[in-house]
């Protein structure tokens, strides 16, 4: 309704029932206004409560069904992470290479030292 509409019901009302009635018909608008606004209100709590049931019930399945696929799949268990470094077994390992002294005259080493170079 735009503002003319509702001057003009006012008006018609006025004349019907007169200066009297006016205070009546104000008081009876505000209860339903308020009326109006706790239902709309109450309606909308509703929504918001089902809306988070529904949330946290969802989560609580995804966290339920996050526990289920670690429990039959361990992909964080050390023993289960696949290298791709092929085993090497004691039979196939290379023998460890001869460490040599190096007591060359470039490069003396003193007894007083303990094995230290100067």
């Amino acid at each position: 309704m735009s503002g003319g509409e509702i001057v003009l019901i006012l008006f018609v009302y006025l004349l019907l029932f007169g200066a009297k009635g006016v205070p009546a018909l104000a008081q009876t608008m505000g209860k339903a206004l308020y009326q109006f606004r706790n239902a709309a209100k109450d309606v909308q709590d509703e929504i918001m409560s089902s809306a988070n049931e529904i949330r946290n019930e969802a989560r609580t399945r995804l966290d339920q069904m996050h526990v289920d696929l670690e429990e039959e799949h361990p992909l964080t268990k050390p023993d289960f992470i696949p290298s791709n470094k092929p085993k090497v077994t004691a039979e196939q390992s290379p023998a460890p290479a001869p460490v040599k002294e190096n007591n060359s005259p470039e490069n003396p080493v003193s007894a007083d030292d303990n094995g230290k170079a100067e």
